[in-house]
């Protein structure tokens, strides 16, 4: 079968790429800036958007595994596509909620406002499943090869970084005036720019990747280790979730993903907030691709042969410990010129650069671990069950750190905030990646458990007679 089937390359690789230029277009865009514009636009205070941030992923991490296990469940389509079909349905919606939520609606009441922002930021959340779970999932059937996974694992950072050194820092450009005030209508028409390349983006990828493996449908049983039920082979949620509860690895995954959410929340939301109330100089982070180019060419260059010597548990470890450290140094010691500041804080976040490389790929080998142990090929809903721990750590990140500013001071559309608010804001966005880094550390690094020796007895019984 495999003989017959198109071989695996550098298109399947562009289509996931593009894959992931897709979803981080949009979801880069609101996780960064829509509590920067209901704040300083919209006048909504940061406690209630708090409020929405907590409700809203608690929401996303309850439908996250039913919605994710629609491909397992229902094959839809005329293709014989196992995924591709719902990444068609979910990111139209996906893209008019970008709309949405930009749309300048100050002149509306109170209330309006509030459910306006409410309804379409749960439809983006709802939507963004939509789309990430199936494509999150679609590298399971897109390739069996491990050094193959390796590849879309880097294809996909590679999207993700991309939106961040190049469509990212346009963004203060457009949404602050040569007077450091907020410009309402440069929102908007970024928000059209990324609903349409979303689009375009998604179709590209539909149109490059390949689903080699969506069509094997026969028991995999007598090539694993031995099922207690001999009926594993049937489609059970329960099952399905028993059986990620032992999965050692996932778990590991799954902790991490808490701490990474954490992360990236402290770094996307706060920065706004450091260089707009500390330094007083917003459009500084329009400089920001500058000095992330050349940290993601040498990440891209290294993070694999790296990997491959020391095996990407242990990379993941180091990375995580430099950026904990490089983030605690900024805090002891405050730094004046934004510009300096800038670049720091971009070096230490080249550590997360690394574990955001080489986790899809460790995502893609627990899924099979429990394939292997298991016996039942579920890769969408044991994928959608990962995500539910990155959306949980996404509501403690947004919720957590948008609360906290409240209680350094800060005080929705004022023209200027008290004194020390600035302050404050700064100690939030240097500590919080050291928490974050803590947690990533012990769950990489003592639980997840999977190694060399084992990846290798897995995927010679998982590929055997494929």
């Amino acid at each position: 079968m495999r003989n017959e089937m198109k071989k695996f390359g550098i298109k399947d690789q562009v289509g996931y790429l593009f894959g992931d230029l897709g979803g981080s277009m949009i979801n880069l865009y609101i996780s960064a800036y829509i509590l920067t514009f209901c704040t300083y636009v919209l006048g909504i205070s940061p406690g209630w958007m708090a409020g929405l941030f907590l409700f809203a992923k608690i929401w996303d991490a309850v439908n996250d595994p039913i919605i994710g296990s629609f491909p397992d469940r229902f094959r839809i389509g005329r293709t014989g596509d196992k995924f591709k079909p719902y990444i068609k349905i979910a990111m139209l919606p996906l893209a008019v909620s970008c709309l949405m939520i930009f749309a300048d609606i100050s002149t509306f009441s109170s209330l309006m406002k509030h459910a306006w922002i409410a309804v379409w930021y749960i439809i983006y959340g709802m939507s963004y499943t939509g789309t990430s779970m199936p494509y999150g999932a679609m590298a399971s059937v897109i390739t069996h090869d491990p050094v193959e996974r390796t590849k879309l694992s880097r294809a996909r950072s590679i999207g993700g970084t991309a939106m961040g050194l190049f469509f990212m820092p346009l963004v203060p450009m457009f949404i602050w005036k040569e007077d450091q005030s907020v410009n309402p209508g440069g929102f908007f028409i970024l928000a059209v720019a990324a609903a349409v390349l979303s689009i375009c983006f998604y179709l590209i990828m539909l149109k490059c990747t390949t689903e080699r493996y969506s069509q094997v449908e026969k028991s995999i049983q007598e090539n694993v280790n031995e099922p207690q039920n001999t009926d594993k082979t049937e489609y059970k949620f329960l099952d399905v979730i028993k059986g990620a509860a032992h999965n050692r690895p996932l778990i590991g995954l799954m902790i991490a993903s808490l701490g990474a959410a954490l992360a990236s929340n402290a770094t996307i939301t706060l920065s706004t907030y450091v260089f707009k109330e500390y330094y007083n100089a917003p459009k500084v982070m329009s400089v920001s691709s500058i000095i992330n180019i050349p940290i993601m060419l040498l990440c891209f260059a290294l993070v694999p042969k790296i990997a491959e010597i020391i095996g990407k548990r242990k990379l993941i470890v180091i990375g995580c410990i430099y950026n904990a450290v490089v983030s605690f140094l900024l805090f002891l010691f405050p730094i004046a010129n934004p510009y300096v500041y800038l670049v720091l804080s971009t070096l230490g976040n080249a550590g997360q650069t690394v574990y955001m490389m080489l986790t899809w790929a460790m995502v893609t080998e627990a899924i099979d671990w429990q394939v292997f142990k298991t016996g039942m090929k579920c890769d969408g809903t044991v994928y959608a069950i990962y995500t539910f721990s990155k959306k949980v750590g996404d509501s403690i990140g947004a919720s957590g750190i948008t609360a906290f500013l409240p209680a350094v001071g800060f005080v929705s559309g004022v023209s200027a905030q008290a004194a020390g608010v600035g302050d404050g804001i700064r100690t939030l966005a240097t500590l919080t990646p050291v928490a974050a880094c803590i947690i990533e550390i012990i769950s990489v690094g003592l639980i997840y458990n999977l190694n060399k020796a084992k990846t290798e007895e897995m995927y010679a019984v998982l590929n055997k007679d494929i």
